[in-house]
């Protein structure tokens, strides 16, 4: 699946719920959205998070 697909589908999503459940259910989806994208990127491979120092 390329970007633009992920994207309208994303778009789609907060728009349905700005829609039909207020700004609230927008904020949430977003969040969650947000989230679910950084596991992703992180599972994939494609971000890496630096680990804590230790003293």
């Amino acid at each position: 699946m390329n970007a633009a697909t992920m994207g309208l589908g994303a778009g789609m999503a907060l728009g349905f719920a700005g829609y039909f459940g207020g700004f609230w259910a927008f904020l949430l989806v977003l969040v969650l959205g947000a989230a679910g994208l950084v596991v992703g990127l992180v599972l994939q491979g494609d971000l890496d998070l630096p680990a804590r120092r230790q003293r």
